[in-house]
């Protein structure tokens, strides 16, 4: 499966300023959100049941918090974890990325939900292929520029643009991202494989339609890594994932 973005009314512009060897280069941020649902032996509710007291005990999650995990604990506990990367390494294969997920690094995650992000300002050189691990449980992982609302379910697999905002919000949400949705009463929480694919690569370039030193004149002036709206500064709102120019932001 893999979803094209709707035609946007009012199309909008980002720029990814990203370091590569030691120096800032720029590059256009990809709308395309390749995806699909894989098949694998589902977590047993031992394991289930042990990230739910991680995330609760040590992790302390509160609603729109992203946080990562221990891998090396899930992989001792977990007999099935060979077949799950076996599914995506072999989704992967099979949309051009040859082997690529075998020297990408990978993380375990936890969410109760996600307010509206990008993730330009500390990943701005890759993309993410991402596993999801847990039942449907209501969710949607929402992408406001380009319209993709991807229904979160086991085995919900998908690979985006890091710049490209985004927020895991309820299905029936229609004002974007609510922290009440995610209170401690609520059956919630979603647990994620994800690998950090590098976006100078050429097949993930060319998968995604990533085009390189699309300002380079502005680039050589940066020092960190973040992503422009329309060829300027701005910030995103987390509750709603819209923009606003950096001017106006700081006198608000």
């Amino acid at each position: 499966m893999h979803y094209s973005p709707p035609l946007a009314l009012n199309p909008v512009e980002l720029t990814a300023y990203f370091l590569s060897h030691q120096s800032m280069r720029s590059r256009s941020v990809s709308s395309t959100v390749p995806t699909s649902v894989l098949s694998f032996p589902t977590p047993t509710a031992r394991l289930l049941a042990d990230w739910e007291r991680e995330i609760t005990t040590q992790l302390c999650l509160e609603p729109g918090d992203v946080e990562a995990m221990s891998l090396v604990r899930t992989r001792a506990r977990w007999l099935d974890y060979k077949h799950c990367v076996q599914a995506i390494k072999d989704w992967t294969r099979t949309i051009g990325l040859a082997d690529i997920l075998s020297s990408s690094e990978v993380a375990l995650m936890a969410c109760r939900g996600a307010r509206y992000h990008h993730d330009g300002e500390q990943y701005g050189s890759s993309a993410f292929c991402n596993l999801f691990l847990s039942q449907d449980r209501g969710l949607d992982l929402h992408f406001p520029l380009t319209g993709h609302r991807i229904p979160l379910t086991l085995g919900t697999a998908l690979i985006f643009d890091t710049g490209q905002p985004h927020a895991v919000i309820q299905r029936n949400s229609h004002t974007g991202f609510n922290a009440s949705d995610f209170g401690p009463e609520q059956e919630c929480s979603q647990f994620f494989l994800t690998w950090e694919l590098p976006i100078e690569n050429t097949q993930v370039a060319e998968l995604l339609g990533i085009g390189f030193d699309t300002y380079a004149s502005t680039s050589s002036t940066l020092l960190t890594e973040q992503v422009w709206f329309n060829n300027a500064p701005a910030t995103l709102c987390p509750a709603s994932g819209d923009w606003k120019p950096m001017h106006e932001a700081l006198k608000s």
